[in-house]
C-alpha cells in the first residue's frame, strides 16, 4: 500500500494556529498522534489499512511537522500538554467528529493522555505506545533513566542552547537520536524519512520540540500533580503497548502503572519491536488496533 493512499492532505485552523493533517477512510473516527522526532507520517504503514474500517485522522502536533509553532516562552505554557491536547478537540469538531478513539505514540501519547483527562466526553478509547505517564518517569528517575533518556534533560535546557547545537548538524543529530533505539538502518520509509528530516532541518521545528520537553519538565508536572490530587483519571478503556527491546518493559510494569491512572479497563502487551512500534511492527500494531478499536 502506498504512502497514505486515498488520504486528503489539508490544514485546519484551531484557536492557536493551523494544524497540518491527513484524513481518510470511513466509519468510526480514529485520531492517531505521532511521536518525536517525527510527524504524522509515522502512521503511513498503519493508517491506510485502518481507513478500511475507520475515519482516520493523522495530524502534526503543534511544534512539529508543518503545524504552527508558537515561540519559546519562560513558562513554556504554549507547549503544555494541556494546550497541545486542546488543539485536537476543535480540529476534530471541524472534521465533524464529536466522539472519537485515539491511538498514540511517544510524545503524542502524552498529549493523548491529557486529551482523555481534559475531554473525557470526547475520547471513547485510548491506545498508548511505549510510554508511562510523564510524572511517573520523573518521580521514578534513576541513573538508568537519566543515561537512556538523557535527551529529556538536554532538550529541557534553556532556549536556545539545545536548539543551537542541533541546528549546527541536524542530520547527524537526527540519525544519532533515532539510533539510540537501535533501529534498523532502513526502518523509516523514504517519504516518511523525508518528512522527518524536513522537520529536523527546521529551526522552528527544533524549537517546538525543545519547548515540548521543557514543558514536560515544568508546567506539565504542575498540571499532572493537580489532576492526581483531584483524583482525575482516564475514563475510557485503554490499550498499552510497549517495545520488548525498549526500556519501558525493562524498568516498569506498564499495565500496573497505567491502572493507577485509569478508572476503566487497561489491557496490553509487549510488542516484537523497539521504540518505533508502528514502523517496526506494523502488522502486529494493526492486529492490536483492530481488536481494541473494534
Amino acid at each position: 500500500m502506498g504512502f497514505f493512499d486515498g488520504f486528503t492532505l489539508t490544514t485546519i485552523d484551531v484557536p492557536g494556529g493551523a494544524i497540518r493533517l491527513r484524513h481518510g477512510g470511513s466509519g468510526p473516527p480514529l485520531l492517531l498522534l505521532h511521536g518525536n522526532p517525527q510527524s504524522h507520517a509515522m502512521w503511513h504503514l498503519v493508517a491506510p489499512t485502518m481507513a478500511e474500517r475507520f475515519t482516520v485522522v493523522c495530524p502534526d502536533l503543534r511544534g512539529y511537522g508543518r503545524s504552527f509553532k508558537p515561540p519559546a516562552t519562560q513558562d513554556h505554557a504554549p507547549y503544555a500538554k494541556v494546550a497541545m491536547a486542546a488543539d485536537m478537540a476543535p480540529m476534530m469538531t471541524a472534521l465533524g467528529q464529536q466522539r472519537f478513539m485515539v491511538g498514540s505514540h511517544d510524545r503524542g501519547a502524552r498529549v493523548a493522555h491529557r486529551l482523555a483527562l481534559d475531554f473525557p466526553d470526547r475520547v471513547e478509547r485510548l491506545a498508548v505506545l511505549d510510554i508511562i505517564p510523564t510524572i511517573e518517569h520523573f518521580e521514578r528517575a534513576n541513573m538508568s533513566f537519566a543515561m537512556s533518556y538523557y535527551h529529556w534533560f538536554w532538550f529541557a535546557q534553556p532556549h536556545p542552547f539545545p536548539e543551537n547545537l542541533i541546528n549546527a548538524a541536524p542530520d547527524i543529530w537526527f540519525n544519532a537520536h533515532t539510533n539510540r533505539h537501535e533501529r534498523p538502518a532502513d526502518l523509516f520509509g523514504p517519504e516518511a524519512l523525508a518528512d522527518y528530516l524536513e522537520g529536523a532541518r527546521s529551526p522552528d521545528n527544533i524549537r517546538g520540540m525543545c519547548e515540548d520537553y521543557r514543558a514536560a519538565a515544568s508546567i506539565d508536572l504542575v498540571h499532572d500533580r493537580a489532576s492526581r490530587a483531584e483524583g482525575r483519571k482516564v475514563a475510557c478503556p485503554m490499550l498499552v503497548l510497549w517495545g520488548e527491546r525498549g526500556n519501558i518493559g525493562k524498568w516498569y510494569e506498564p499495565l500496573s502503572v497505567w491502572r493507577g491512572y485509569c478508572a476503566h479497563e487497561v489491557t496490553g502487551s509487549p510488542m516484537a519491536a523497539g521504540h518505533y512500534i508502528a514502523e517496526e511492527a506494523p502488522a502486529e500494531t494493526l492486529a492490536q488496533f483492530k481488536l481494541f478499536f473494534g
